[in-house]
């Protein structure tokens, strides 16, 4: 204990500060060295006991957190005694900081705004100021989402990981793929001949679509049940349908039907597939694309409408 009190006054006198000072310097100091040998011990036990990611990164969040909160009381505890003499300078200082740190204090703010008001959580799948991807993480200053979309289609990843500042959280629109209801809507279109049976066709793609679609019906509208409880949805059609519209090329089919959001593609490629192997099975129906066509309608038109003939007589009884 001698040997302490003498290393302190020594300190003290070499740094001319009183020893009151010195001593919340140290134990700032121990505080400080403390929290991250204690972080990186629990860590290790939870991740030799824990084998699936996602447990050991929640913990990782929940712990980084935890010490957070006590290393500001700690340090509370060791500095409040001096509070009352530095409330002016800190009123003085906090104006100019505000002023300085505006992106700082609106990201900070943003936390905030993304713990109460939740417009996402880790695991949604969000676009934000033309950006998409799975949120992975969530910290004070910034979240993080792997990226999908840009030169990859149907919604799949890219492999890049994003860092996003958390006040465009409360600047920008962001859209929630899975929050409340895990579906959207997709759509593939077919574009068949004028001469092909479309109503054949129509009815060739509502089947195939009630096939690979029809599972997720009940569970969808469960959980519009569900989020209607929240937000004002009302839902409309969840059953697969099929559209009729014409092109300059031919008649165009829309089949629209409900994807998880994370499954968007390998349903997407199932459907396409079933639809290629069902219209080369069937004479009458055929695929359309842009060609050059001469009509003939001397030839080819109506009887009653061909050019340079006049119209027959009507027959008199």
């Amino acid at each position: 204990m001698d040997a302490i009190n003498d290393l302190i006054a020594q300190l003290t006198e070499a740094s001319g500060l009183d020893t009151t000072a010195l001593i919340k310097l140290l134990n700032t100091f121990i505080v400080l060295l403390l929290a991250p040998i204690v972080q990186w011990i629990i860590l290790g036990v939870i991740r030799r006991r824990a084998s699936d990611p996602t447990t050991v990164y929640r913990s990782l969040v929940v712990l980084r957190y935890t010490l957070g909160a006590m290393v500001l009381i700690a340090l509370a505890s060791i500095w409040i005694s001096g509070v009352q003499h530095l409330a002016t300078y800190i009123s003085i200082i906090s104006a100019g900081l505000l002023i300085a740190l505006q992106d700082t204090v609106s990201n900070l703010a943003g936390f905030v705004f993304i713990v109460a008001r939740k417009p996402f959580q880790l695991g949604d799948r969000i676009e934000i100021d033309g950006l998409a991807g799975d949120v992975v993480d969530i910290r004070i200053f910034q979240f993080t989402v792997v990226e999908i979309k840009n030169w990859v289609d149907a919604d799949q990843s890219t492999g890049r990981i994003v860092h996003i500042p958390n006040s465009k959280a409360m600047r920008e629109p962001v859209a929630n793929y899975t929050t409340g209801f895990e579906y959207i809507w997709d759509e593939i279109a077919v574009l068949i001949t004028f001469e092909s049976k479309w109503r054949a066709a129509k009815e060739i793609l509502w089947d195939i679509a009630n096939r690979h679609c029809e599972h997720f019906t009940p569970r969808a509208e469960e959980q519009i049940r569900r989020t209607a409880q929240r937000y004002l949805i009302i839902a409309g059609k969840l059953t697969p349908i099929v559209y009729t519209s014409v092109r300059d090329c031919g008649v165009l089919l829309t089949l629209r039907y409900l994807s998880k959001a994370r499954e968007r593609r390998g349903n997407h490629e199932a459907i396409w597939e079933a639809i290629l192997d069902a219209f080369a099975q069937r004479d009458e129906i055929d695929f359309a694309y842009p060609t050059t066509r001469f009509f003939d309608n001397r030839a080819e038109g109506k009887p009653g409408a061909r050019a340079g003939q006049e119209p027959p007589a009507p027959t008199q009884h």
